[in-house]
């Protein structure tokens, strides 16, 4: 029984994730009881266990949030169980009954407990139908029942079968606990409790149909870890989802952000108001003087929206809140990876070689001339080459450098050539301030990408102002700042030449003063649903080979960096285009 868990693999199989030092290798006195509900996830699938207890990842979908809804009822705690050494005969019933046991190592809250003739039995409320096997119910059902009735046991009363009850098909399924199913559940508990000790995840399931229903596969990522560590040779698309919530900005000097039942309302002084559902919100962006009320920000924190401060001219201030994702493990590893000089090589040298690889391909497809572009295609592809070779960080920041300094020299080749694009001329990158409309464009456009970063680094467990490239200075984003080097040219970049060639950003767009250039109200809104736009699109990855929009790609890159600072990837992946 014990090969169902092993976690081992050969060399030629593979990496493995090394053992961190959050581990003590054995079990403390002061170590969390081990749920009921995760010995059923790790019955299931060992990595999804892991993933939910350990690293605090959780995601919501339509099974989860059907199951929560069927559990409604029994959620809310009443009746109570009677003494166990009380002679009781009449059925009784009792909800929500949580019981712990340091001895057995378990702690459980149970749907339903009933009580008669001198005997419990849980009942424990599962979503969807009875399934059609021999024992009427699946291994992780029956084991996580079992622990309820161990736990029973423990507490004095008689316990010698449990119900799953199916709200599907509304039938009720007897799981008697016999020696063969108590010897599975206790191996199991001390199997998840040794995983756990160990600080090893277990690897991901391989082409398993598990996964396609899985609420966390966008995180777990299977069948991309599988190809990256060359277990499999084709990946299945089932971690790429659509983005259903967007960003919302409020740009309106002394505008004020309220809630209202499930929306937002947005309001300044008399005029109209204009609403959000907070279920469509993935975040809230605040530019400038906007006041937002207490109970909204309260709210935004329980739904884990986070809350964004950028100056009106769109510089980065920070960002709101609430507690924060729990996966101490990430953080140790990110921490421990910051301060090893080879891995801050390894990871620096790809993200220049990225940023330089993909600055060329924007550059060779949009040009619209051909003076010295080509020495320019050539002096790029010669220095990702240089970059992907560097032996020291000082030496990168040179070459990378340079290949900005080519790359800006002929940024403008890429703009359309007519009367109305006179005002759109650059020589080079300047900012603080930006001295012209297409620099004003670009710091504008990185600050909005750092953001995107921030936010999609935090939401997976990172720490964003811990970086490997760029050096750690107080307020600075660092890890930010190096995640998004090969997205500049992908992004930012393209939105300002799509931009200004459709005509979306004019030149009376711009203001001038003896601080720089800067974009109006009206041109900041048009340049940000450009940017927003972008986001949206979608992209064939280059070695997964499914399409993926990009404002779910940095959520990605930001988690295939976790697996390689986590040791289950050998290589982080970059993204470059074809």
């Amino acid at each position: 029984m014990s090969n169902v868990y092993d976690f081992s693999a050969p060399e030629e199989d593979g990496p493995m994730q090394p053992a961190l030092p959050l581990r003590v290798g054995r079990r403390r006195e002061d170590a969390p009881l081990i749920p009921a509900r995760i010995l059923n996830e790790f019955v299931y699938c060992p990595r999804l266990a892991y993933l939910e207890w350990v690293q605090k990842e959780w995601a919501d979908s339509a099974d989860t949030v059907e199951g929560r809804h069927i559990h409604r009822r029994v959620d809310v705690q009443s009746g109570s169980l009677p003494e166990p050494d009380e002679n009781f005969e009449e059925l009784s019933r009792a909800k929500s009954v949580e019981l712990s046991s340091r001895k057995l190592d378990l702690v459980a809250k149970i749907d339903l407990v009933e009580s008669k003739n001198g005997e419990v039995t849980p009942v424990d409320y599962k979503r969807g139908k009875r399934p059609h096997v021999p024992r009427h119910a699946y291994d992780p059902e029956r084991v996580q029942l079992c622990a309820q009735g161990l736990l029973l046991e423990e507490h004095g009363y008689k316990c010698s079968a449990g119900v799953l009850y199916f709200a599907g098909s509304r039938e009720r399924v007897r799981v008697p606990f016999d020696a063969e199913l108590r010897a599975l559940t206790r191996e199991s508990l001390e199997v998840l409790r040794d995983v756990v000790e160990g600080g090893r995840i277990p690897p991901p399931l391989e082409d398993s149909p598990k996964c396609t229903r899985c609420s966390l596969v966008g995180i777990c990522l299977p069948d991309e870890t599988n190809v990256l560590r060359s277990l499999v040779d084709k990946v299945r698309p089932i971690s790429v989802q659509q983005t259903r919530a967007l960003p919302v900005y409020v740009q309106t000097h002394r505008g004020k952000v309220a809630k209202d039942g499930e929306r937002l309302v947005i309001t300044k002084d008399d005029e109209e108001p204009v609403h959000a559902r907070l279920a469509e919100t993935s975040q809230l962006v605040l530019m400038g003087n906007v006041y937002v009320t207490t109970p909204t920000l309260h709210e935004l924190m329980r739904r884990n929206i986070p809350v964004t401060w950028q100056s009106f001219g769109g510089w980065f201030l920070g960002h709101s809140m609430g507690t924060g994702h729990a996966n101490v493990e990430l953080r140790t590893a990110q921490y421990k990876g910051s301060f090893e000089d080879q891995v801050c090589l390894k990871l620096a040298r790809g993200w220049v070689q990225a940023k330089i690889r993909n600055c060329r391909t924007l550059l060779r497809r949009n040009r619209r001339s051909e003076t010295d572009v080509e020495a320019v295609l050539k002096d790029l592809k010669r220095l990702a080459f240089r970059a992907g070779r560097a032996r020291e960080i000082d030496r990168l920041l040179g070459i990378e450098g340079a290949a900005a300094a080519r790359y800006f020299q002929h940024f403008t080749d890429m703009l359309k050539a007519n009367d109305e694009m006179a005002d759109f001329q650059m020589h080079n990158r300047n900012r603080r301030p930006p001295t012209d409309p297409v620099n004003a464009m670009l710091s504008f456009g990185y600050a909005m990408l750092t953001r995107a970063f921030l936010v999609a680094l935090s939401a997976t467990g990172f720490d964003p102002y811990r970086g490997f490239f760029h050096q750690p200075r107080y307020g600075r984003p660092a890890l930010a700042l190096d995640m998004m080097e090969p997205f500049r040219p992908l992004i930012v970049d393209s939105v300002v030449v799509t931009a200004i060639n459709n005509g979306e950003v004019r030149a009376k767009d711009f203001v001038q003063s003896s601080l720089g250039v800067n974009l109006t109200d009206s041109g900041r809104k048009r340049f940000i649903a450009t940017f927003e736009r972008r986001l949206t699109q979608e992209v064939t990855h280059p070695l997964f080979g499914y399409r993926v929009e990009y404002r779910r790609l940095l959520e990605m890159q930001a988690r295939l960096l976790g697996r390689f600072l986590l040791g289950e990837v050998l290589e982080y992946p970059n993204f470059v285009t074809r």
